[in-house]
């Protein structure tokens, strides 16, 4: 019964998150999604997708380049991605609008995004116990 409680307890300080980013990576709503989602997984919770929407779609542009005296905010997710294993995703079709990605390339996208609807969103926040929306 007590490693039943623990397990319990445990579970319970551990979540599972989903975020969804709205705006362009030069924003302080994006640094602020940054800065959260390496927070939690600090903490050790769980980071189950981070899902770019309507302009937030542009933190996959994989030829962006920032000036040399700013820090380099889409390389920031592809890095974080491939550390802890968080599925990047941005909406097909608010890239189809702002010309980020076409159906048949992907080779525009920086590493560890990829391209879904809006299914995948609801999906993930099902899965989640919170789902946080930036900007």
């Amino acid at each position: 019964m007590m490693n039943d409680q623990k397990t319990c307890a445990e579970t319970d300080r551990f979540l599972t998150y989903t975020l969804q980013v709205n705006t362009p990576p030069y924003t302080a709503a994006a640094d602020r999604a940054f800065c959260f989602a390496e927070a939690l997984l600090r903490r050790g919770h769980r980071l189950r997708r981070v899902f770019f929407y309507r302009d937030g779609v542009y933190h996959a542009l994989a030829g962006a380049e920032p000036p040399a005296d700013e820090p380099d905010r889409i390389g920031r997710w592809s890095a974080l991605a491939e550390r802890h294993g968080v599925d990047l995703v941005i909406c097909s079709a608010a890239a189809q609008r702002r010309g980020v990605w076409r159906a048949a390339e992907t080779r525009d996208l920086a590493p560890g995004l990829r391209v879904a609807g809006l299914a995948l969103l609801a999906e993930s926040v099902l899965d989640s116990d919170r789902w946080l929306s930036f900007g």
